[in-house]
Order: C-alpha cells, then structure tokens, then sequence
C-alpha cells in the first residue's frame, strides 16, 4: 500500500458517510428478486464492441435476455414483469475493482489514530496515553496514522516515546503506507526480538549501532509484529464480521462495486474464514475472489500445501479462493522498492541499498511452479523497476498458458519492460486514485531516486501503447474507494492518461478477465448475469475533470437490487 492521505479525516468521512448510510433514504435495500426486469428508455454503455450502446434491456432470472431498443424490450416482458423506465439515465456493467482490502478497512481490531500532520515525534506521546487510557486493558493496542519520517528523525529511540507512557502493555503503530510498524519494547519483548534476532525476509529490523531494536520494523518484519497482535479470538473474528458486512459491503454496493479481489487475505488471522461466514450466511453482495496471502518467512513446502488445501473456485458461489497474493517489493516512500540503481539517502545501512525482496525471483517462479496448476492466479505486488523486472522474469520462467497473472501498483516500469505484459500476457493493475499518483506529485521522491526516474510514474498511457491489458483498482482504504475518482485520473493524467473508454474497460471487462468471469459479467451482453449499475450522469457528455462527481443511483448484483440512492 502505498500512499499521502490523511486518514483521520479519511475515517470521519466515512463515518459520516455511514451514519448518512443508516437512514432510510439512503440505505441499501434488502434484496429484491424479480423474475423479470425490463429497463427503457435509458443511455446503455455495455462495453460490447460490437454493440457499445442500447437503451434498453430485458432480464429474466438474473440473466441478460435482450439488449436493444425499449419498444422490444418491453415486448418480451410477461404482466407480472418489473418496468422501469430510466428516463434517460446513464447505465453501465458494474464497476470491478481488483486491489482493495475491504476488510481490513472496516474492522475495529486497530482502536486509534494518529494525526498525520504531527513533524516531531514527541508531540505524539499525548495522544498515545489518551489511547491507551480510553482503551484499557493488558493486550495488544494498535493504532496508525504517521509517516515514518516521523519517528525516524526522534532524537531518542523511537521506542522510548511510546515506553514513556505505555510501559508495561503493547502498543504497536501502523504507519499511513502500511509498510512499517512503530512500536514499544513491550511489543518487541513479545515478539522475542533481542540484539542478535535476524531481519525477517522482506523486512527489517532498525537498530542502534550495539544492536539494540528501536522500535521501527521495516515492512515484513512489522507483519510478523501484526501476525501476533491480530491472532485470531472470538472478539477480533466478531470485529472482523461486523466491519465487513455494516461497513465495508454496504460501501462497495454504494459505488457501484459489483466484484472485487481482496488484496490480502490473511489466512494465520482467518480472514478467509470471515469472508466464508457471510458467504454462508448469504450476506455476499458483490463477487469477491480472495488473494490468499503468501508469508515471506513461511516453509515453502508446508506453505505451499496449506495454500493448495484452501482452493476452491465454486462455479455458483460469489466468494472463491483462486487467487495468491505476494510481495516482490516494498515501497519507493520507505526506500524498500526494488530499484535497479541504489537510494540517493540510506536510511538502513545494509549490505544493499536499493530495496529488498519479500519473495526472490526464483521463489516467485517456484511458487508459480507449484500453484498455477492447481488454478491459482498470482497477484504480485511490484513497485520499483526490479521488483517489476524480476516479477515479469518469474511469470516468465514458470507461468503457462494457463496463467492470468497481474502485477500490481507498477509504479515504476523500466521501458524494456513494457511490451513484456502482452507478450506474457500480464495484466498491468494500477491505482491512480490517489492524489500522490497525478502528475504533479510525481517529483515528490526526487530525494530519493532523482528526477529522471519520476518522470513517468504508472505509466498507463506507455503500458497500453505497448498493448498491454490494464485494470484500475482502488487499493482502499489507501486511497478513495470512489471509482470515479479513479476514472478521473486515468484519464486526466497527461502524458500518461488513457481513453475514457479505455478506463471504463479497466473496470469493467478487463477486471472480470483476471477474475475468470468475463463470460459471466463485465459488459451488458445477452447471456451474461445482470450486475449494472446506474449513474446519475453521463460520463460521456461531461468535461473530464467532473466525472468524479458521478454518484451511484441504484447497483444491481445479478439483476437484484442491491443498492439504491
């Protein structure tokens, strides 16, 4: 994850948003299964190259029957059949967004936050003790918010801030990107870690120059802290359940989201298991493919076993677990993506300085090796240009025919590299969402990597020239869920925008292909089950700088009324 948003206001809008949720008129329905369905008199988008636009379509049984004119359309429809006239308005297939991570986004298992505006670390301590008074007890408190340029310029161990006022109970902070932990010697004395306690893979330990651990834990040495603070009890699973289906589920529906890939499926923490609940339960309001996630500091036999015996992809569920999720890299922000060239600044003093690895190439392609035949897609996580060269030369050594494999964030891509994703055929998924990825934020790293290599980052308009396949996702709760927002971007990103129609098939189709499901949904098409949604404007007949005022009037999963304005 990797982003500059101010996550407390973030948590009051949506707050907001959901008390606004809870009213009558604006709340999601309770599914309303009709038999047949015709809708007329509307502005069709159906993403069908051979029929892009209609105004009118008839339903039955949840499956698309007719896509045409309205005078048709009504004729198929028996007495007992619900018409709705669309009075011109703009309809569309259901937005999929395939790097999101509802679940973590909703859950009350993280009890406070930090202001991210705060320069000296010292002036954090009050705000711990609040939290750590508001919410008593003996286990783990965990918070997020800052940014870790924070607590590295402490003029003390970082550790100690937090000692000082939390002494004897965990305390452990997730920073914005969700890529480093800052946390308290009672964390660190529970995970076990001592002067001479190795870096993890794909994470790092800081330390003073005896040894000693300050406090800051580098990407996946601050999972491990996270796998002990969130092992699973009763209450987090609850935490969990509540967040997804109160929260998150109703949010989805709210921005037209019909099917999603979680990001990061925690398996050590049952996070497959909470999603299987609500399946259960029939409580699923939108198709949702879990990435299983692949820990860096697992036994590759034992790990590749246990991801084997948690497959399943149930043709007539809406949850399937048939995706891995793992990191190649880290984040250029926290100078752990894999870069071809070494960080202008040194910031861990190791052997190398140009990024880790969580999973080497070689695991990459062993793990491929091993689960693609099973039928799991691999979801890679690659943001420096290394971590997307060695990702492509993984999927390249080990990935068949039978692979549809996508590397994710793709921030930085070396130009050799663009025309490998058609060739392999890997989707190339980004997140433009978020205010960090336009144009004018691209130099903010120049510190970093200098300016030569900031000039084109998520190159979309490069990828599609080189034909490659595109998806758009959100990342949530990194950046804006909104997928207008994102719309907006993609295509107001110059030099390195894309079509309008280019970015509606990021969402669409092109999302239900990495999904396995473009034969199902992803466009308005006969044959296809009804997921559509209802906007109240055009995106077509407005200046691109507007489309993120696009709201969302009705969401239908399966020709069922799942969400209406």
């Amino acid at each position: 994850m990797n982003s500059k948003i101010n996550k407390m206001a973030i948590l009051f809008l949506l707050l907001i948003t959901f008390s606004l949720s809870c009213k009558d008129e604006n709340r999601t329905p309770e599914p309303a299964m009709h038999e047949e369905t015709v809708f007329f008199n509307g502005t069709v988008y159906t993403v069908n190259a051979s029929q892009p636009w209609a105004e009118a379509l008839y339903i039955k049984d949840g499956i698309i029957e007719y896509v045409g004119d309205s005078e048709e359309a009504k004729n198929r429809v028996s007495e007992n059949a619900q018409v709705i006239d669309l009075e011109g308005a703009f309809m569309m297939p259901g937005i999929h967004d395939v790097h999101l991570h509802p679940l973590e986004a909703a859950t009350d298992n993280f009890q406070f936050i930090l202001d991210d505006n705060i320069a000296d670390p010292e002036d954090y301590a009050a705000d711990i003790s609040d939290a750590v008074q508001q919410n008593p007890g003996t286990d783990w408190l965990l918070g997020w918010g800052h940014w870790i340029d924070v607590p590295l310029s402490a003029t003390r161990l970082p550790k100690e801030i937090i000692d000082e006022v939390a002494p004897d109970r965990p305390v452990a902070i997730m920073e914005q990107t969700s890529h480093s932990i800052w946390c308290n010697s009672k964390a660190l004395e529970l995970m076990g870690i001592d002067n001479n306690t190795p870096d993890p893979p794909g994470g790092i330990i800081m330390r003073e120059a005896d040894g000693e651990a300050n406090g800051l834990l580098i990407d996946n040495a601050g999972n491990l802290l996270l796998d002990i603070a969130l092992a699973p009890t009763a209450e987090r699973a609850q935490n969990d359940y509540a967040g997804l289906t109160e929260f998150a589920l109703p949010e989805l529906a709210k921005y037209g989201i019909t099917s999603i890939c979680d990001a990061r499926t925690y398996w050590k923490r049952e996070h497959h298991l909470t999603w299987k609940k609500v399946a259960d339960e029939n409580k699923l309001t939108v198709r949702a493919n879990l990435g299983l996630w692949a820990y860096p500091d697992e036994d590759d036999a034992n790990q590749i076993a246990m991801l084997k015996s948690l497959y399943s992809n149930d043709a007539n569920s809406l949850l399937k677990f048939n995706q891995i999720k793992l990191y190649c890299d880290g984040i250029i922000h926290n100078t752990t993506s894999a870069m071809h060239d070494d960080y202008l600044l040194d910031y861990f003093e190791l052997s190398t300085n140009n990024g880790l690895n969580y999973f080497s190439q070689q695991r990459i392609a062993d793990y491929i090796t091993e689960l693609e035949s099973t039928g799991f897609d691999f979801h890679i996580h690659a943001i420096g240009n290394r971590g997307v060269h060695e990702a492509l030369n993984a999927i390249e050594e080990s990935g068949t025919a039978q692979g549809r494999h996508r590397i994710t964030h793709v921030e930085y891509v070396d130009p050799t590299d663009l025309n490998r994703f058609e060739s392999l055929n890997v989707t190339a998924d980004a997140q433009v969402a978020g205010d960090f990825t336009q144009p004018a934020h691209w130099h903010d790293n120049d510190y970093l990597i200098g300016p030569a290599l900031n000039e084109n980052i998520i190159p979309l308009k490069s990828l599609r020239e080189a034909g490659a396949r595109i998806t758009l996702s959100s990342d949530w709760d990194v950046s804006a869920l909104n997928p207008f927002v994102g719309l907006q971007n993609a295509v107001t990103r110059s030099p390195q925008e894309i079509s309008l129609e280019e970015a509606i098939k990021a969402y669409t189709i092109n999302g239900a292909y990495v999904m396995r499901q473009e034969g199902t949904v992803g466009s308005i098409e006969v044959g296809k089950e009804a997921d559509l949604i209802i906007l109240d404007r055009n995106i077509f007949e407005i200046p691109a700088t507007q489309i993120n005022q696009t709201t969302v009037e009705a969401t239908y999963l399966q020709g069922t009324l799942i969400y209406e304005k």
